[in-house]
């Protein structure tokens, strides 16, 4: 009960006390496997912004004909230094300032993207691209990267991931912490949703077929050079923040484990504090290692867009559909075989359905791109 009941301070802990503990295993390994991922993805996303920086400049000044090879490898050092720095920051109640200049920085590249596609399409005089989409793909790599772009939509909805721990932060009593929680859900579910579909839409409808993965680092848009950089860097700041934000969880679960085991340790449990950032041996040792291992597996596996599409359609179902969906049946008393019982469980499936085609076709195009790929040739 949200206004009487017992407070759940993790999506695992909700899950526990409304589920049962084998619903939490369940929730625990796709969670903290998800949010490994991510950060993994995140690595990989932040470094093709910033070698997208370094080409355009070089685009610019030699022409857009130019190949401007740049290896991202030093790039995913860079945002590993940042991240291994920023991880010192203790928890989510010290990271709200740097949630909100990652939420403004995406506003902001997103409002680039978009503008940009308007901006062409209007120069262009119409709307390029096809009912049926590109041509020179065979059915079936068009039926797997169709199916992969599922995967790719619900990887922009992950927030049920982090979304219990981020409500723990609400300096409000119930019942307002759950209703600020809601109406901020509600918001970010329609400017995400909003933002997302306009920039997809006017990026084919100014590119058609040839659209690139990403409208920024691919160079669908070579000019204003410094506008594009711009939005580059919006991307990078972004990515800085939302990987502490979807690491904080692992990095929670973890730092409890260890002080419940030695609860005396200095090693463990004595910090430093300099201004939002907490220092211990333990949390210095443990985050670095964690922000290392994914900058060299980012480094491994540079492809972004299937790594995306993978996440998202792997954890969608059960993080986003079936646990939440199972919580409100089980909370609330839903009846078996009301009209609300009924299209819950129809929604669970459906998204079932979802998740199974977009993690088939995730798959299919790991393992193309996975074959094609020298690990670490940047």
């Amino acid at each position: 009960d949200e206004e009487t009941g017992a407070r759940n301070y993790t999506y695992i802990g909700a899950v526990r006390a409304i589920l049962g503990g084998a619903n939490a295993k369940l929730c625990g390994i796709i969670q903290y496997a998800n949010l490994v991922g991510t950060a993994i993805g995140y690595t990989i996303a932040a470094s093709i912004s910033m070698q997208a920086i370094k080409r355009a400049g070089c685009f610019h000044a030699n022409g857009h004909n130019v190949p401007c090879h740049i290896s991202s490898t030093p790039y995913m050092l860079i945002f590993g230094a940042f991240e291994i720095v920023f991880s010192q920051i203790p928890d989510f109640h010290e990271i709200w300032w740097l949630s909100i200049v990652a939420a403004v920085m995406s506003f902001t590249y997103s409002g680039v993207g978009l503008g940009l596609g308007i901006a062409q399409t209007v120069a262009d005089g119409g709307f390029r691209g096809t009912i049926t989409g590109v041509t020179n793909v065979t059915a079936t790599q068009k039926a797997w990267r169709s199916l992969q772009a599922l995967g790719n939509i619900a990887f922009a909805f992950a927030f049920s991931n982090v979304y219990t721990e981020i409500q723990d932060t609400i300096k409000a009593p119930p019942p307002s912490e759950a209703k600020v929680m809601k109406q901020a859900s509600l918001l970010s579910i329609v400017a995400t949703s909003v933002f997302y579909a306009l920039c997809g839409w006017m990026g084919y409808a100014a590119f058609g077929n040839a659209a690139p993965d990403n409208l920024l680092t691919g160079f669908g848009f070579f000019e204003p050079f410094w506008l594009v950089d711009a939005a580059n860097v919006a991307i990078a700041v972004h990515l800085i923040g939302a990987y502490q934000v979807y690491c904080q969880p692992v990095f929670a679960f973890v730092e409890r484990k260890a002080s419940r085991r030695w609860p005396d340790s200095g090693f463990v449990n004595s910090e430093l504090r300099v201004g939002p950032f907490a220092i211990s041996a333990f949390r210095l040792a443990w985050r670095s290692v964690f922000v290392c291992f994914t900058t060299v597996v980012a480094m491994a596996l540079p492809f972004f867009g299937v790594i995306v599409g993978l996440l998202g359609a792997i954890s969608f179902w059960p993080l986003t559909v079936y646990l939440p969906t199972e919580m409100y049946i089980a909370q609330r008393g839903v009846r078996r075989g009301s009209a609300l019982w009924i299209g819950l469980r129809a929604l669970a499936v459906a998204g079932f359905v979802v998740s199974a085609a977009a993690t088939t076709g995730a798959v299919a195009n790991f393992v193309g791109d996975f074959m094609k790929f020298r690990p670490f040739s940047g």
